[in-house]
């Protein structure tokens, strides 16, 4: 991590943040704020303090440390280099020839980093050592993100477990309750491999070994977030891309491996058996997630460098950190999504569709209802099985991160093109009715033909007069807004004062289309509207499509709440609650406290914002975004 801070400093990537600044809410604030910024930097925070318990920190806290592209580009590595190798070793076949075997010669020696060493003397890690009695996870700046959050977490740890034989080893990144000075919560959703991993043990009656390193390389870390299928052990991807062979060292209170030259190491164990309450959490769905049982790793030691820097990220809403450490997985694991998905040319999960609940995907459409096919592969391949909401395009469409796609996608809209599916869901997923289940949406734009539109121009005077008389039952329309009125398909986003359940609005419109009733509500449907979008008026900013899409995407399960009628599509991205048969808690937005963005506003740390009521409300940063509440 000094090596980072200084190879940062050498390209202008660092801001050093001398202020002594809380670990609760007033540092995550700031590194919130600072990776909206259009020139953000990663900051390193020299004077950490824990003012409710009188604690000044030796050790600095970095964050932002992945924020930018460039940053993820100089601590990872060429990105679009290291998917054409993968996409290559993947394509590798038998050599044919002496000559064959010469080429592909160095391409197979390059395996030989794949398998991590373990050294027999002490890490750098291992030069301070507490056990037993002396650990006290109080002594690490551990941060407190959202007021509401159930304690102080550890967000940038990675997780070291492997099988009862010891036969698979895993890393994997979840956040970690401090509940006390021996004790964290292990948010070990259920599709994780460490439940799996877990479960031996619990039939073992055995407790089950636990590691938490903090730091070091970065790429340590990166490869921590590594979509991996089970089995296949994460810091492998460190040495096909540094092309050097992990170091790992034996901790000092279970029998796991951890990297030497890691900042921190938290050692211990779970007891299979005993859950204990996590949560809550302000994720990076921008929600608070529910109050739950996790299972506790009980501390035997903790081990860190004489000098260690602590490593933590913050997440909310969009954009944050992990909409660029997610880039050089996305393009890297391209080849291997390939290998399920032969006709998928590239994907694109954009930050504010927060990743699982949006993807854009282009394929070859090589025969009709290709793109069907490929939804249900996507569905149905690891962590791409928890995406709700899936849009396919032909080989011949725009870039997927262009401004072009959206008109495109438009143009080539059909209702008769919609699939409905229902599966698994994100554990943190709050819209669907049943936990980690739900509806999805996958969406067949492929087509070249041009589809028939007989849409009919209506003002958006008008368009409030039919909507305010279709949702009268529901409750009162606020606001109308047409975009995209230049495409066959325009989308009309409402904002409504929601009394009632949509569906009552939905069924009464659903009823006189199947029994063809006569309906001034039917006829204005068809003649006026396609894509009609929903959402709380006192919530949402009609002209903020960026966060818009975040919120709609987020309260949305397509099963639940979108309504075909004839040629239209309803989508409810309203708030639910008992009038839906929403039994589940609807969480609360993560919002930062305007006293400590006063504060820090005081302090002259945001001074490089601008003007920062416009700043809060672009990115909904606290309730300044509502100005009707």
């Amino acid at each position: 991590m000094r090596q980072t801070i200084d190879l940062l400093k050498a390209h202008n990537e660092l801001k050093i943040i001398t202020e002594p600044l809380d670990v609760e809410l007033e540092i995550p604030h700031l590194a919130y704020l600072e990776v909206k910024h259009k020139n953000s930097k990663a900051l390193l925070f020299t004077n950490p303090v824990d003012r409710a318990r009188q604690i000044s920190y030796e050790t600095p806290v970095l964050m932002n440390l992945f924020g930018s592209f460039s940053r993820v580009q100089l601590l990872v590595g060429d990105t679009q280099g290291i998917a054409q190798e993968v996409a290559e070793l993947i394509k590798l076949k038998p050599p044919k020839s002496l000559k064959e075997a010469l080429k592909i010669a160095p391409k197979m020696l390059n395996l030989r980093f794949l398998a991590p060493k373990t050294i027999k003397e002490k890490g750098l890690c291992q030069e301070v050592i507490s056990r037993g009695a002396e650990v006290d996870l109080s002594t690490i700046p551990i941060l407190k993100t959202w007021s509401e959050d159930g304690g102080r977490f550890i967000t940038m740890g990675q997780c070291y477990t492997q099988s009862l034989d010891g036969s698979v080893r895993n890393l994997g990144m979840y956040r970690l309750q401090v509940y006390d000075k021996n004790h964290l919560g292990l948010h070990w959703q259920v599709h994780k491999d460490s439940v799996s991993l877990l479960e031996e043990y619990h039939k073992a009656n055995k407790k089950m070994p636990v590691s938490i390193a903090i730091g070091g390389d970065p790429l340590y870390t990166w490869c921590a977030t590594a979509p991996l299928p089970y089995g296949l052990f994460e810091l492998m991807l460190y040495g096909f891309i540094r092309k050097n062979r992990a170091k790992m060292v034996r901790c000092v209170s279970n029998e796991l491996c951890v990297p030497y030259d890691a900042d921190f190491v938290i050692e211990g164990f779970v007891e299979p058996s005993a859950m204990r309450e996590e949560g809550r959490f302000g994720d990076h769905t921008g929600f608070y997630t529910p109050i739950e049982p996790y299972p506790v790793l009980e501390v035997s030691a903790i081990t860190h460098k004489k000098n260690p820097i602590y490593l933590a990220t913050v997440v909310g809403k969009p954009p944050l950190e992990d909409k660029y450490l997610g880039f050089p997985t996305e393009r890297i694991f391209l080849p291997l999504l390939q290998t399920t998905t032969p006709n998928l040319i590239d994907y694109y999960m954009p930050e504010n569709g927060v990743f699982h609940n949006l993807i854009l995907a282009k394929i070859k459409a090589r025969f009709p209802h290709i793109a069907q096919q490929s939804m249900h592969a996507f569905w149905g391949v690891g962590q791409m099985s928890f995406v709700k909401h899936a849009i396919f395009v032909g080989e011949n469409a725009p870039s997927l991160q262009s401004a072009e796609i959206i008109p495109y996608i438009l143009n080539r809209f059909s209702v008769q093109n919609c699939l409905m599916s229902e599966g698994v869901c994100d554990a943190l997923d709050h819209a669907s009715p049943s936990f980690a289940q739900g509806g999805k949406l996958g969406l067949d734009c492929t087509r070249e033909d041009e589809i028939e539109s007989t849409l009919e121009f209506a003002s958006e005077e008008q368009l409030y007069k039919i909507l305010s008389e279709i949702l009268r039952v529901s409750g009162e329309v606020k606001c109308v807004r047409q975009i995209y009125q230049d495409t066959r398909n325009p989308i009309v986003l409402v904002g409504i004062d929601k009394k009632e359940s949509l569906k009552k609005a939905f069924l009464a419109l659903e009823q006189a289309n199947l029994e063809s009733l006569p309906s001034a509500d039917i006829e204005s449907l068809q003649r006026f509207l396609r894509i009609v979008v929903i959402v709380d008026f006192a919530k949402n900013d009609l002209e903020n499509l960026y966060m818009l899409l975040w919120r709609v995407v987020n309260n949305t399960d397509a099963k639940r709440d979108i309504k075909i009628i004839g040629k239209t599509l309803l989508l409810d991205a309203c708030d639910k609650g008992l009038c839906d048969d929403y039994m589940r808690e609807w969480p609360k937005e993560t919002d930062c406290t305007r006293e400590v963005l006063d504060k820090l506003e005081r302090l002259g740390l945001l001074s490089d914002f601008g003007d920062l009521e416009s700043f809060y409300r672009t990115f909904h940063i606290d309730k300044s975004y509502d100005s009707k509440m």
